[in-house]
């Protein structure tokens, strides 16, 4: 029982180091990214678009992108970390994911959100809106890269 006890402690501790570790890792832009979207969680941000949100984080923190959907450096998921801050464009996306006893599924022909924690590797919660469940206003839900079925995700890294 002792055994077991320390043991769980030295792994509350190794998270508690992990989380810290990645924190100190984040780029000063996705630092900006994600205070800038704190703020506006539950408003509209311009017309109340999807990829507004972003815009408009990118311009106030007077970071480089294409004006497009190009929203910084390009990031592969598989080789890289994803962070807090990171830009994701959906392209044509099917999400399928068990909540409770029923399946849901959610379409995205474009849509664009901004990662506002990585809760593991390929699971995130995502700030966004122009969506089904806050409307125009910005919310948070979750995404597992294991429930996209079909279309491409493209993360960017935003760039002072």
């Amino acid at each position: 029982m002792k055994n077991c006890l320390l043991l769980s402690l030295f792994g509350v501790l190794l998270w508690s180091c992990s989380l810290w570790a990645q924190e100190q890792k984040l780029p000063e832009m996705n630092q900006k990214i994600i205070a800038y979207v704190t703020t506006k969680i539950d408003k509209k941000v311009g017309r109340g678009e999807c990829w507004d949100l972003a815009k408009y984080a990118l311009e106030e923190n007077e970071a480089q992108w294409d004006h497009r959907l190009r929203f910084g450096k390009a990031i592969d998921p598989q080789k890289e970390a994803i962070l807090p801050g990171d830009i994701v464009q959906f392209e044509n996306v099917k999400v399928e994911y068990n909540k409770g006893q029923v399946i849901h599924t959610e379409t995205m022909t474009q849509h664009t959100a901004i990662v506002y924690e990585v809760k593991a590797k390929g699971e995130y919660v995502l700030a966004h809106q122009n969506t089904e469940f806050s409307g125009r206003k910005v919310g948070l839900s979750d995404l597992r890269l294991a429930d996209v079925k079909r279309g491409k995700l493209r993360f960017y890294r935003p760039q002072p």
